[in-house]
Formats: structure tokens, sequence, C-alpha cells
């Protein structure tokens, strides 16, 4: 696995950091990893994230349609 280094963090981030990662019960470096690949994760499909910005949490009760898979398209030739 790769490491990465980030420099220049100032106090107050680092400070907010810290406190994140204590209350979820982690080390600060388990808590950036966490960060990162929550910042980077595409979601997994466009519906799910529909109903995370406008879904009942939200006041809005969306009817979404069924999702069928379907193969990717071959753009080979």
């Amino acid at each position: 696995m790769a490491g990465l280094s980030v420099r220049k963090l100032d106090d107050e981030t680092l400070s907010r950091l810290r406190v994140r990662a204590a209350k979820h019960g982690v080390s600060m470096e388990e808590e950036v990893r966490r960060i990162l690949k929550d910042a980077v994760s595409a979601p997994e499909c466009l519906g799910d994230l529909a109903l995370s910005i406008f879904g009942p949490k939200h006041g809005v009760d969306l009817q979404l349609p069924e999702r069928v898979p379907h193969e990717p398209l071959d753009l080979a030739e």
C-alpha cells in the first residue's frame, strides 16, 4: 500500500481532526483514511445520491423507478 504525508496543516485543522478521530474512536491516521476514501468514492448509483439529497429526511418523497441492470456499451467498434 502507498503512503502519503501531508505537510503544512494548520493547528485548527489538526485539532479538529484529533477531535473527530476521538469522537469516532479511531486514530487520526485512520480518520484521515476514512475521510479520503469517502471523498473520492463514487455514489453506488444516481438514485441513491438523489435520495440522500432530496429524500424523506429532507421532506421530499421521491418515487424512483426500478433500476434494471444492463450490459455496458461496446465502444470498440
